[in-house]
């Protein structure tokens, strides 16, 4: 076991996801989500800010020296999830309703669970994303 912690000071994290093209997933992150453009590379990559993190776009490639064994790309069967990020919020109905105004395409309307109200959507490359709002536990619990 390690015995000094992973330095934290000044770091953040990245999320990259592969897109197959990074305008069009850039526009939807944008405007589905409020993304704000921090930066544009080429074509190829484009950075946001997200929820008070970092989302790197980056469009599919082969490997390089210091991924030699690593072929980056979008997913290949959108219904085989490996990733999938979930967004907090308040009132899940309303977030539904919002991102289905602004083109989001959901998998079903937002379901009802005991901790829980959830429903999930795909980005243009099949990313799947959630808007979950979480349930105060019922009394006694």
């Amino acid at each position: 076991m390690a015995t000094s912690a992973f330095p934290s000071e000044g770091m953040e994290l990245t999320h990259i996801l592969v897109v197959g093209d990074a305008g069009r997933s850039r526009d939807f992150y944008r405007d589905v989500l409020g993304a704000e453009l921090f930066r544009e590379y080429g074509g190829t990559s484009v950075v946001l800010r997200l929820f008070g993190t970092w989302l790197l776009l980056v469009t599919g490639g082969g490997p390089t020296p210091d991924k030699p064994e690593v072929t980056f790309a979008p997913p290949a069967d959108p219904a085989a999830v490996s990733h999938a990020m979930t967004i907090r919020v308040p009132d899940c109905r309303a977030a539904y309703e919002t991102l289905l105004g602004r083109g989001a395409e959901f998998l079903t309307p937002p379901v009802d669970y005991e901790w829980e109200v959830r429903c999930f959507f795909r980005d243009p490359d099949g990313h799947l994303l959630e808007i979950s709002e979480s349930k105060a536990p019922a009394s006694g619990s």
